[in-house]
């Protein structure tokens, strides 16, 4: 049956029941050649996206669930002990700890990131698996986006880190403070509040092995031998330590000790995560992050279809909210360019 006399037969059941008819226009070609539009219809493949660069920083950080619209931090500061005298013995001494028994305290909003994406009706429904593959693409999308604004974006400016949030997004690593030891920031709820200092390792023009070295040395050896201990590298930096050689063309950190060759898939036993988001001025981590850096996240994403915002096509909508802070600056140290 060709489809006019599928179309004219349809009319006629529906004039005929008094009800709505569907009529089915798929073709069956009878011919025996091949080629695009020779007798056939266009079959679609499901749909698929290119994958995206998650938020390394979820690999090892501390995640917790937030369901306020602030997150407050509470660290115990201080020594119970009086240890620049002798602790030792009976005595009862109020408070003289060397410093003194102290609480620091910052508070952080939970920042949101949203989306919408419109979609021509006709398309959603021909093209096989595009609603959940637009879904999947869009919660790593907004993965490289957190990613990117927890490395870099400046929460005390508007002007600096337009792209990652500024004063609407979340605090980057970038924004604390160098020193040659770690301290906390100021203690309040304002939000110039726990912008702490982290102990930093200046390179001379690139990071170089020495830098490693001197970098390592920085953080506590308390925290060497603790689960989730870890470099963050940006990848640029990865090549360049593979590239780095000694007198005999040999890769230097092949001669370190670890197995992977000079592959720098670990350096001094720790593990070395790639980290695309972290920035030619700060390129290099080391830390415990779990107890580093801690991710609070609103147990729910909210994603929703909004029909008829436009003739023909739909609005996908989605909502995602997260805040993240440093958390215990002793727990990382970090290589500045």
């Amino acid at each position: 049956m060709t489809i006019t006399e599928k179309i004219l037969d349809g009319i006629k059941q529906a004039i005929h029941e008094h009800k709505r008819v569907n009529i089915d226009l798929r073709e069956a070609s009878a011919i025996t050649g091949s080629g695009s539009g020779i007798g056939g219809r266009v079959i679609f493949d499901d749909a698929f996206a290119a994958l995206r660069y998650a938020n390394p920083f979820r690999m090892g950080s501390r995640i917790v669930p937030v369901n306020g619209s602030d997150m407050q931090f509470v660290a115990k500061t201080g020594n119970a002990t009086n240890q620049a005298g002798n602790p030792w013995g009976y005595p009862v001494q109020d408070n003289v700890g060397s410093p003194n028994i102290d609480t620091s305290i910052w508070q952080l909003p939970v920042r949101a990131i949203t989306a919408q994406l419109p979609i021509r009706s006709a398309v959603l429904s021909d093209v096989n698996a595009l609603q959940s593959t637009l879904v999947e693409d869009l919660a790593l999308e907004f993965s490289q986006l957190e990613g990117a604004s927890m490395a870099i974006n400046n929460d005390q400016a508007g002007s600096t880190t337009t792209t990652t949030g500024a004063t609407s997004g979340l605090r980057g690593l970038n924004m604390y403070l160098d020193g040659a030891a770690s301290a906390y920031g100021t203690s309040g709820t304002a939000m110039t509040n726990g912008i702490h200092t982290i102990a930093t390792q200046t390179a001379t023009t690139s990071v170089k092995y020495v830098d490693l070295v001197a970098a390592a040395s920085l953080l506590p050896g308390q925290y060497w031998s603790l689960p989730g201990t870890a470099w963050h590298m940006s990848p640029a930096v990865i090549q360049t330590l593979r590239n780095q050689t000694d007198l005999q063309n040999l890769p230097i950190l092949m001669e370190t000790g670890d197995e992977d060759g000079g592959a720098v898939t670990h350096v001094f036993g720790w593990p070395v995560i790639p980290n695309p988001y972290l920035s030619s001025a700060y390129p290099v981590y080391l830390a415990n992050w779990p107890r580093f850096l801690t991710i609070g996240d609103t147990e729910e994403m909210s994603v929703q279809l909004m029909e008829q915002t436009k003739p023909g096509f739909v609005t996908m909508y989605a909502e995602k909210r997260v805040v993240s802070s440093v958390r215990d600056p002793f727990a990382g140290v970090r290589i500045k360019v």
